[in-house]
């Protein structure tokens, strides 16, 4: 544990980034998957769950956890798994 008080206080943001960092990826996740378990059982909405999907992906990207070119490879498999 740090003695400094600047890294005392440097190790309570991190914490907290890497919690809310670490949800959000995982919202992300669950998005896309929602998206290919819908598509592959047939259902009704799977458009509206596409465009979630793709939707925390440019969040994803614009917040800095995933590369911008990751998030636009994974639309675009999800676009060519949509068909």
């Amino acid at each position: 544990m740090p003695q400094i008080k600047s890294a005392i206080k440097r190790v309570k943001t991190q914490s907290v980034r890497r919690e809310r960092n670490s949800a959000q990826l995982s919202q992300m996740r669950t998005a896309v998957k929602n998206f290919k378990l819908a598509a592959e059982a047939g259902a009704d909405n799977t458009s509206d769950l596409q465009v979630a999907a793709m939707r925390a992906l440019d969040k994803a990207a614009s917040k800095g956890l995933i590369h911008k070119n990751k998030a636009a490879r994974d639309k675009s498999r999800l676009a060519k798994f949509a068909k």
